[in-house]
């Protein structure tokens, strides 16, 4: 396995430590090394909030991520910020539901998901974080999808286990029509063209 850093990045109050949390706990989970290292601007409900994660099988010398193998974009401002931080050959997770322009590297997979409509037709908009998941967990095998369901096994306790199946749907909603979801950066025009 090569060393994953993530970058994951969106506004306050969409979820994008916990993703963060999971993805580090999982691995934890299954004896890897890891880290985590959140970052909130001046507000957190509402301002921006992005985490950085590094899985790995070798011991992490620093939790500071300078060019991620994989970035969550879930909101525009996080797009623009993070979306030069992708290494070349690299990963960009578009939530399209919010992100309506097209990322400009042609270097990278992009990987656009209707995050927020997918979260909706399970009637809760507040998963789109758990499709998102989904999405990276499934295309750079970070962590194994069940290690992340063992996860939500452990922290969504008391009032939150009603959340538990919620959430495991959210996360697997993209299923086998995954390419139907993803479109490849082919299937868009250059930023320029």
């Amino acid at each position: 396995m090569a060393t994953h850093k993530l970058i994951i990045a969106g506004f306050g109050g969409q979820g994008v430590m916990l993703i963060g949390q999971m993805i580090a706990y999982a691995g934890m989970l299954e004896g890897k090394e890891v880290t985590w290292m959140p970052s909130y601007g001046p507000e957190m409900r509402g301002g921006t909030a992005n985490c950085t994660v590094i899985v790995s099988d070798k011991k992490i010398n620093s939790p500071i991520v300078s060019e991620a193998t994989s970035v969550v974009a879930m909101n525009l401002p996080s797009l623009v910020k993070f979306e030069d931080m992708v290494a070349p050959g690299g990963n960009l997770f578009v939530n399209r539901s919010l992100i309506k322009e097209k990322p400009g590297r042609d270097d990278i997979d992009v990987y656009f998901i209707d995050a927020n409509e997918i979260a909706a037709g399970l009637h809760n908009d507040k998963v789109a974080n758990m499709v998102i998941l989904g999405a990276v967990v499934s295309v750079t095998g970070v962590v194994e999808l069940e290690s992340i369901i063992k996860v939500m096994d452990k922290i969504f306790i008391g009032n939150k286990s009603k959340l538990i199946l919620l959430n495991k749907q959210a996360l697997t909603a993209l299923g086998s029509d995954i390419v139907r979801h993803w479109l490849p950066k082919s299937a868009f025009a250059p930023l320029n063209g």
